[in-house]
Protein backbone atom coordinates (compact mmCIF):
# COMPACT_ATOMS: atom_id res chain seq x y z
CA UNK A 1 0.00 0.00 0.00
CA UNK A 2 1.27 3.46 -0.91
CA UNK A 3 1.99 5.67 2.12
CA UNK A 4 0.39 9.12 2.24
CA UNK A 5 1.91 11.89 4.34
CA UNK A 6 3.63 9.45 6.67
CA UNK A 7 6.81 10.38 8.54
CA UNK A 8 9.28 8.03 10.17
CA UNK A 9 10.93 8.46 13.54
CA UNK A 10 7.98 7.61 15.80
CA UNK A 11 7.58 5.37 18.80
CA UNK A 12 3.99 4.20 19.28
CA UNK A 13 2.10 2.08 21.79
CA UNK A 14 -1.49 0.85 21.59
CA UNK A 15 -3.73 1.45 24.61
CA UNK A 16 -6.92 -0.57 25.02
CA UNK A 17 -9.61 1.20 27.01
CA UNK A 18 -9.37 3.57 29.92
CA UNK A 19 -7.71 0.89 32.05
CA UNK A 20 -4.62 1.29 29.86
CA UNK A 21 -4.99 4.95 28.83
CA UNK A 22 -5.58 6.71 32.15
CA UNK A 23 -2.58 5.29 34.05
CA UNK A 24 -0.33 6.15 31.07
CA UNK A 25 -1.85 9.62 30.82
CA UNK A 26 -1.50 10.26 34.54
CA UNK A 27 2.11 9.07 34.54
CA UNK A 28 2.94 11.47 31.70
CA UNK A 29 1.20 14.36 33.47
CA UNK A 30 3.02 13.67 36.73
CA UNK A 31 6.34 13.71 34.85
CA UNK A 32 5.55 16.92 32.90
CA UNK A 33 8.10 19.69 33.27
CA UNK A 34 6.67 22.52 31.16
CA UNK A 35 3.22 22.09 29.60
CA UNK A 36 0.17 19.84 29.45
CA UNK A 37 -2.56 20.32 26.85
CA UNK A 38 -5.69 18.15 27.17
CA UNK A 39 -8.84 18.13 25.02
CA UNK A 40 -11.86 15.86 25.40
CA UNK A 41 -15.38 15.75 24.04
CA UNK A 42 -16.66 14.30 27.32
CA UNK A 43 -15.34 14.79 30.83
CA UNK A 44 -17.35 13.44 33.74
CA UNK A 45 -17.57 13.65 37.54
CA UNK A 46 -16.66 10.04 38.33
CA UNK A 47 -13.57 8.59 40.06
CA UNK A 48 -11.57 8.64 36.81
CA UNK A 49 -12.30 12.34 36.39
CA UNK A 50 -11.50 13.04 40.04
CA UNK A 51 -8.06 11.45 39.80
CA UNK A 52 -7.23 13.20 36.53
CA UNK A 53 -8.38 16.60 37.78
CA UNK A 54 -6.28 16.20 40.92
CA UNK A 55 -3.19 15.30 38.92
CA UNK A 56 -3.66 18.23 36.55
CA UNK A 57 -4.04 20.56 39.53
CA UNK A 58 -0.91 19.16 41.22
CA UNK A 59 1.12 19.66 38.05
CA UNK A 60 -0.09 23.24 37.70
CA UNK A 61 0.79 24.02 41.33
CA UNK A 62 4.38 22.92 40.77
CA UNK A 63 4.71 25.32 37.83
CA UNK A 64 3.59 23.31 34.81
CA UNK A 65 1.39 25.25 32.39
CA UNK A 66 -1.83 23.19 32.16
CA UNK A 67 -4.62 23.90 29.68
CA UNK A 68 -7.82 21.84 29.46
CA UNK A 69 -10.31 22.16 26.60
CA UNK A 70 -13.73 20.46 26.70
CA UNK A 71 -16.76 20.48 24.44
CA UNK A 72 -19.71 22.57 25.56
CA UNK A 73 -22.26 19.90 24.64
CA UNK A 74 -20.52 16.63 25.44
CA UNK A 75 -19.28 17.90 28.82
CA UNK A 76 -22.10 20.32 29.65
CA UNK A 77 -23.19 18.57 32.86
CA UNK A 78 -19.65 18.20 34.20
CA UNK A 79 -18.20 21.66 33.48
CA UNK A 80 -19.25 23.28 36.81
CA UNK A 81 -17.79 20.31 38.71
CA UNK A 82 -14.47 20.60 36.85
CA UNK A 83 -14.30 24.34 37.40
CA UNK A 84 -14.78 23.78 41.12
CA UNK A 85 -12.09 21.06 41.27
CA UNK A 86 -9.55 23.14 39.32
CA UNK A 87 -10.25 26.48 41.02
CA UNK A 88 -7.14 28.13 42.42
CA UNK A 89 -4.78 25.51 40.98
CA UNK A 90 -3.56 27.48 37.99
CA UNK A 91 -5.19 25.10 35.50
CA UNK A 92 -7.11 27.03 32.83
CA UNK A 93 -10.31 25.39 31.56
CA UNK A 94 -11.79 26.51 28.23
CA UNK A 95 -15.12 25.41 26.74
CA UNK A 96 -15.58 24.93 23.02
CA UNK A 97 -18.95 26.39 21.97
CA UNK A 98 -20.52 26.60 25.44
CA UNK A 99 -24.22 25.95 25.99
CA UNK A 100 -24.58 27.60 29.37
CA UNK A 101 -27.35 30.03 28.35
CA UNK A 102 -30.43 29.58 26.22
CA UNK A 103 -29.15 32.01 23.61
CA UNK A 104 -26.08 29.82 23.03
CA UNK A 105 -28.41 27.32 21.34
CA UNK A 106 -29.36 29.98 18.77
CA UNK A 107 -25.79 30.62 17.64
CA UNK A 108 -24.87 29.20 14.21
CA UNK A 109 -22.68 26.14 14.08
CA UNK A 110 -23.70 24.66 17.42
CA UNK A 111 -24.14 21.23 15.87
CA UNK A 112 -20.46 21.25 14.90
CA UNK A 113 -18.78 19.92 18.02
CA UNK A 114 -15.26 19.29 19.29
CA UNK A 115 -15.18 15.48 19.24
CA UNK A 116 -11.42 15.20 19.84
CA UNK A 117 -9.67 13.18 22.54
CA UNK A 118 -6.11 14.53 22.64
CA UNK A 119 -3.29 15.22 25.04
CA UNK A 120 0.23 16.59 24.53
CA UNK A 121 2.83 16.65 27.30
CA UNK A 122 5.92 18.87 27.05
CA UNK A 123 5.64 18.87 23.26
CA UNK A 124 7.27 15.41 23.07
CA UNK A 125 4.48 12.94 23.85
CA UNK A 126 0.96 12.79 22.44
CA UNK A 127 -2.17 10.72 23.08
CA UNK A 128 -4.77 10.37 20.32
CA UNK A 129 -7.82 8.12 20.31
CA UNK A 130 -11.50 7.67 20.93
CA UNK A 131 -11.56 7.41 24.74
CA UNK A 132 -13.36 10.13 26.69
CA UNK A 133 -12.58 11.07 30.29
CA UNK A 134 -15.10 8.70 31.86
CA UNK A 135 -14.90 5.20 33.32
CA UNK A 136 -15.23 2.38 30.76
CA UNK A 137 -17.99 0.82 32.85
CA UNK A 138 -20.08 3.97 33.05
CA UNK A 139 -22.37 5.45 30.41
CA UNK A 140 -23.98 8.89 30.61
CA UNK A 141 -27.34 7.52 29.41
CA UNK A 142 -27.31 3.90 30.63
CA UNK A 143 -25.48 4.22 33.95
CA UNK A 144 -23.34 1.32 35.22
CA UNK A 145 -22.33 -1.16 32.51
CA UNK A 146 -21.83 -4.89 33.03
CA UNK A 147 -18.70 -4.87 30.83
CA UNK A 148 -16.26 -2.13 29.79
CA UNK A 149 -16.67 -0.39 26.44
CA UNK A 150 -14.37 -1.47 23.64
CA UNK A 151 -12.18 1.50 22.75
CA UNK A 152 -8.58 2.36 21.87
CA UNK A 153 -6.01 5.13 21.95
CA UNK A 154 -2.41 5.51 20.80
CA UNK A 155 0.46 7.09 22.68
CA UNK A 156 3.34 8.26 20.52
CA UNK A 157 6.42 10.43 20.32
CA UNK A 158 8.10 11.76 17.21
CA UNK A 159 7.68 14.52 14.61
CA UNK A 160 3.87 14.32 14.41
CA UNK A 161 3.54 15.40 18.06
CA UNK A 162 4.21 18.97 16.88
CA UNK A 163 1.06 18.86 14.72
CA UNK A 164 -1.11 17.75 17.62
CA UNK A 165 0.46 20.43 19.80
CA UNK A 166 -0.17 23.13 17.19
CA UNK A 167 -3.82 22.15 16.75
CA UNK A 168 -4.47 22.19 20.48
CA UNK A 169 -2.93 25.66 20.75
CA UNK A 170 -5.10 26.98 17.91
CA UNK A 171 -8.26 25.49 19.40
CA UNK A 172 -7.34 26.88 22.79
CA UNK A 173 -7.03 30.41 21.40
CA UNK A 174 -10.32 29.99 19.53
CA UNK A 175 -12.16 28.84 22.66
CA UNK A 176 -10.47 31.14 25.16
CA UNK A 177 -10.62 34.29 23.01
CA UNK A 178 -12.29 37.09 24.93
CA UNK A 179 -11.09 35.97 28.34
CA UNK A 180 -7.33 36.15 27.85
CA UNK A 181 -7.77 39.26 25.73
CA UNK A 182 -9.62 41.03 28.54
CA UNK A 183 -6.95 40.09 31.07
CA UNK A 184 -4.17 41.32 28.83
CA UNK A 185 -5.99 44.55 28.02
CA UNK A 186 -6.42 45.34 31.73
CA UNK A 187 -2.73 44.56 32.28
CA UNK A 188 -1.72 46.88 29.43
CA UNK A 189 -3.85 49.73 30.82
CA UNK A 190 -2.62 49.35 34.39
CA UNK A 191 1.10 48.78 33.75
CA UNK A 192 1.73 50.21 30.31
CA UNK A 193 2.64 48.74 26.95
CA UNK A 194 6.28 47.82 27.77
CA UNK A 195 5.20 45.56 30.63
CA UNK A 196 2.58 43.92 28.44
CA UNK A 197 5.06 43.24 25.63
CA UNK A 198 7.68 42.01 28.08
CA UNK A 199 5.25 39.64 29.72
CA UNK A 200 4.15 38.20 26.38
CA UNK A 201 7.72 37.83 25.14
CA UNK A 202 8.84 36.08 28.33
CA UNK A 203 5.83 33.80 28.32
CA UNK A 204 6.20 32.56 24.77
CA UNK A 205 9.98 32.79 24.46
CA UNK A 206 10.44 31.12 27.81
CA UNK A 207 7.77 28.46 28.25
CA UNK A 208 7.07 27.68 24.62
CA UNK A 209 10.71 28.03 23.58
CA UNK A 210 11.90 25.61 26.26
CA UNK A 211 9.31 23.06 25.21
CA UNK A 212 10.32 23.27 21.56
CA UNK A 213 14.04 23.09 22.32
CA UNK A 214 13.53 20.05 24.54
CA UNK A 215 11.40 18.41 21.87
CA UNK A 216 14.02 18.97 19.15
CA UNK A 217 16.82 17.60 21.30
CA UNK A 218 14.85 14.50 22.20
CA UNK A 219 13.78 13.84 18.63
CA UNK A 220 17.33 14.18 17.35
CA UNK A 221 18.64 11.79 19.99
CA UNK A 222 16.01 9.10 19.49
CA UNK A 223 14.93 9.34 15.83
CA UNK A 224 16.99 6.37 14.72
CA UNK A 225 15.42 4.22 17.47
CA UNK A 226 11.83 4.85 16.35
CA UNK A 227 11.12 3.50 12.88
CA UNK A 228 7.31 3.74 12.91
CA UNK A 229 5.86 5.80 10.05
CA UNK A 230 2.92 7.86 11.26
CA UNK A 231 0.70 10.75 10.17
CA UNK A 232 -1.66 12.87 12.22
CA UNK A 233 -4.87 13.56 10.28
CA UNK A 234 -7.49 16.02 11.45
CA UNK A 235 -10.89 17.05 10.15
CA UNK A 236 -12.14 20.61 10.48
CA UNK A 237 -14.59 22.85 8.67
CA UNK A 238 -12.06 24.95 6.80
CA UNK A 239 -8.92 23.44 5.27
CA UNK A 240 -9.30 19.76 6.14
CA UNK A 241 -12.99 19.08 5.57
CA UNK A 242 -12.52 15.66 3.92
CA UNK A 243 -9.05 14.71 5.16
CA UNK A 244 -10.06 11.64 7.18
CA UNK A 245 -12.56 10.44 4.57
CA UNK A 246 -9.87 10.69 1.87
CA UNK A 247 -7.54 8.46 3.87
CA UNK A 248 -10.23 5.81 4.22
CA UNK A 249 -10.95 6.01 0.50
CA UNK A 250 -7.26 5.66 -0.35
CA UNK A 251 -6.85 2.66 1.95
CA UNK A 252 -9.90 0.90 0.47
CA UNK A 253 -8.81 1.55 -3.11
CA UNK A 254 -5.25 0.38 -2.40
CA UNK A 255 -6.12 -2.72 -0.34
CA UNK A 256 -5.24 -6.05 -1.94
CA UNK A 257 -5.96 -8.74 0.65
CA UNK A 258 -8.11 -7.43 3.49
CA UNK A 259 -9.83 -4.45 5.05
CA UNK A 260 -11.15 -4.60 8.63
CA UNK A 261 -13.19 -1.85 10.28
CA UNK A 262 -14.50 -1.23 13.81
CA UNK A 263 -17.01 1.59 13.98
CA UNK A 264 -19.89 2.26 16.41
CA UNK A 265 -21.72 4.86 14.32
CA UNK A 266 -21.71 3.64 10.75
CA UNK A 267 -23.52 5.50 8.00
CA UNK A 268 -20.76 6.36 5.52
CA UNK A 269 -20.96 8.65 2.53
CA UNK A 270 -21.89 7.29 -0.89
CA UNK A 271 -18.21 7.49 -1.87
CA UNK A 272 -17.18 5.26 1.01
CA UNK A 273 -19.97 2.76 0.40
CA UNK A 274 -18.91 2.46 -3.24
CA UNK A 275 -15.28 1.99 -2.19
CA UNK A 276 -16.27 -0.80 0.23
CA UNK A 277 -18.29 -2.54 -2.49
CA UNK A 278 -15.53 -2.16 -5.09
CA UNK A 279 -12.94 -3.60 -2.71
CA UNK A 280 -15.13 -6.62 -2.00
CA UNK A 281 -15.82 -7.16 -5.72
CA UNK A 282 -12.12 -7.32 -6.57
CA UNK A 283 -11.56 -10.00 -3.93
CA UNK A 284 -10.52 -8.03 -0.83
CA UNK A 285 -11.82 -9.59 2.40
CA UNK A 286 -13.90 -6.79 3.92
CA UNK A 287 -15.12 -7.22 7.50
CA UNK A 288 -17.12 -4.65 9.46
CA UNK A 289 -17.50 -4.83 13.24
CA UNK A 290 -20.42 -2.60 14.23
CA UNK A 291 -22.58 -2.00 17.29
CA UNK A 292 -24.66 -4.86 18.62
CA UNK A 293 -25.68 -3.12 21.84
CA UNK A 294 -27.27 0.07 20.60
CA UNK A 295 -27.24 3.26 22.63
CA UNK A 296 -29.30 5.20 20.04
CA UNK A 297 -32.07 3.63 17.99
CA UNK A 298 -31.38 5.86 14.98
CA UNK A 299 -27.74 4.66 14.93
CA UNK A 300 -28.98 1.09 14.62
CA UNK A 301 -31.37 2.07 11.83
CA UNK A 302 -28.62 3.88 9.93
CA UNK A 303 -26.20 0.95 9.99
CA UNK A 304 -28.76 -1.76 9.29
CA UNK A 305 -30.12 0.19 6.34
CA UNK A 306 -26.88 -0.72 4.53
CA UNK A 307 -26.48 -4.38 5.50
CA UNK A 308 -28.22 -5.94 2.50
CA UNK A 309 -26.39 -3.77 -0.04
CA UNK A 310 -23.00 -4.55 1.50
CA UNK A 311 -23.63 -8.25 2.02
CA UNK A 312 -24.76 -8.67 -1.58
CA UNK A 313 -21.18 -7.95 -2.68
CA UNK A 314 -19.53 -10.19 -0.10
CA UNK A 315 -18.87 -7.71 2.72
CA UNK A 316 -19.07 -9.53 6.06
CA UNK A 317 -20.93 -7.67 8.81
CA UNK A 318 -20.57 -8.45 12.52
CA UNK A 319 -22.36 -6.91 15.48
CA UNK A 320 -20.41 -6.61 18.73
CA UNK A 321 -22.52 -8.05 21.56
CA UNK A 322 -20.01 -8.40 24.42
CA UNK A 323 -20.31 -4.75 25.51
CA UNK A 324 -20.92 -1.27 24.17
CA UNK A 325 -18.70 -0.44 21.20
CA UNK A 326 -16.92 2.92 20.96
CA UNK A 327 -13.70 2.15 19.04
CA UNK A 328 -12.96 3.72 15.65
CA UNK A 329 -10.32 1.52 14.01
CA UNK A 330 -9.43 0.36 10.50
CA UNK A 331 -6.79 -2.03 9.14
CA UNK A 332 -5.74 -2.62 5.54
CA UNK A 333 -3.52 -5.47 4.37
CA UNK A 334 -0.56 -6.17 6.65
CA UNK A 335 0.82 -2.81 7.71
CA UNK A 336 -1.72 0.04 7.39
CA UNK A 337 -3.82 1.09 10.37
CA UNK A 338 -5.76 4.05 11.68
CA UNK A 339 -7.49 4.85 14.95
CA UNK A 340 -8.90 7.97 16.52
CA UNK A 341 -12.11 9.83 17.23
CA UNK A 342 -13.81 9.78 13.82
CA UNK A 343 -16.84 7.62 13.14
CA UNK A 344 -18.00 6.98 9.59
CA UNK A 345 -21.21 8.97 9.75
CA UNK A 346 -22.33 12.46 8.67
CA UNK A 347 -21.58 14.02 12.06
CA UNK A 348 -17.94 12.94 12.07
CA UNK A 349 -17.24 13.24 8.34
CA UNK A 350 -18.86 16.63 7.69
CA UNK A 351 -19.44 18.49 10.97
CA UNK A 352 -17.27 17.70 14.00
CA UNK A 353 -13.64 18.43 14.72
CA UNK A 354 -12.01 14.97 14.59
CA UNK A 355 -8.52 13.51 14.71
CA UNK A 356 -7.00 10.15 13.73
CA UNK A 357 -3.51 8.75 13.52
CA UNK A 358 -2.43 6.75 10.47
CA UNK A 359 0.35 4.24 10.82
CA UNK A 360 2.31 2.07 8.49
CA UNK A 361 3.98 -0.49 10.71
CA UNK A 362 3.58 -4.26 10.57
CA UNK A 363 4.11 -4.80 14.30
CA UNK A 364 1.50 -2.21 15.36
CA UNK A 365 -0.96 -3.51 12.75
CA UNK A 366 -0.46 -7.07 13.99
CA UNK A 367 -1.19 -5.97 17.56
CA UNK A 368 -4.31 -4.10 16.51
CA UNK A 369 -5.46 -6.99 14.30
CA UNK A 370 -5.15 -9.34 17.28
CA UNK A 371 -7.51 -7.00 19.16
CA UNK A 372 -9.89 -7.10 16.19
CA UNK A 373 -9.91 -10.90 16.14
CA UNK A 374 -10.51 -10.99 19.90
CA UNK A 375 -13.43 -8.60 19.52
CA UNK A 376 -14.91 -10.82 16.78
CA UNK A 377 -15.23 -13.59 19.35
CA UNK A 378 -17.63 -11.36 21.27
CA UNK A 379 -19.71 -10.62 18.18
CA UNK A 380 -22.33 -12.24 15.97
CA UNK A 381 -22.06 -12.33 12.20
CA UNK A 382 -25.13 -10.94 10.47
CA UNK A 383 -25.76 -13.36 7.61
CA UNK A 384 -27.68 -12.28 4.48
CA UNK A 385 -30.40 -14.86 5.11
CA UNK A 386 -30.72 -13.91 8.78
CA UNK A 387 -34.12 -12.35 9.52
CA UNK A 388 -34.02 -8.71 10.53
CA UNK A 389 -37.61 -7.69 11.28
CA UNK A 390 -38.54 -4.55 9.41
CA UNK A 391 -35.40 -4.56 7.25
CA UNK A 392 -36.45 -6.77 4.35
CA UNK A 393 -38.65 -5.89 1.41
CA UNK A 394 -40.55 -2.64 1.16
CA UNK A 395 -40.32 -1.92 4.91
CA UNK A 396 -36.55 -2.00 4.74
CA UNK A 397 -36.57 0.28 1.70
CA UNK A 398 -38.81 2.80 3.51
CA UNK A 399 -36.65 2.78 6.63
CA UNK A 400 -33.52 3.26 4.54
CA UNK A 401 -35.12 6.20 2.71
CA UNK A 402 -36.16 7.73 6.04
CA UNK A 403 -32.61 7.44 7.42
CA UNK A 404 -31.16 9.07 4.28
CA UNK A 405 -33.68 11.93 4.51
CA UNK A 406 -33.02 12.51 8.22
CA UNK A 407 -29.26 12.57 7.62
CA UNK A 408 -29.65 15.21 4.92
CA UNK A 409 -32.00 17.32 7.06
CA UNK A 410 -29.54 17.16 9.97
CA UNK A 411 -26.70 18.33 7.74
CA UNK A 412 -28.81 21.21 6.44
CA UNK A 413 -29.67 22.29 9.99
CA UNK A 414 -25.97 22.19 10.85
CA UNK A 415 -25.15 24.43 7.92
CA UNK A 416 -23.67 21.77 5.70
CA UNK A 417 -24.25 22.41 2.02
CA UNK A 418 -22.78 19.18 0.70
CA UNK A 419 -24.67 16.16 -0.57
CA UNK A 420 -23.88 13.13 1.57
Amino acid sequence: MIARGLQGGHEVSLLRGGEALFPALQQAIDAAQHEVWLASYIVHTDAVSERLAQQLARSARRGVRVRVLVDGFGSRHAIPWWRERLAGSGVALAVFRPLESWWHWLQPGQLRRLHLKLCVVDGVQAFVGGINVIDDRLDLHHGELPAPRLDFAARFSGPAVAQVDAQLRRLWVRSWLGRDFGDELRLMISTGLPAFVTRQWLRWRGAYGRVQERRRERLAAEADLRPVRLAYVRRDNLLYRHAIEREYLHALRSARQRFDLICPYFYPSGRLVRALLEAARRGVQVRLLLQGQFDYRLAAWAARALYAQLQAQGVRVFEYRAAFLHAKVALADEDWATLGSSNLDPTSLLLNLEANVLLRDAAFSAQLRAEFETALRGSQEMLPEQPLPGWRGWRGWLRGALVAWLAQVYLRLAGGGERY
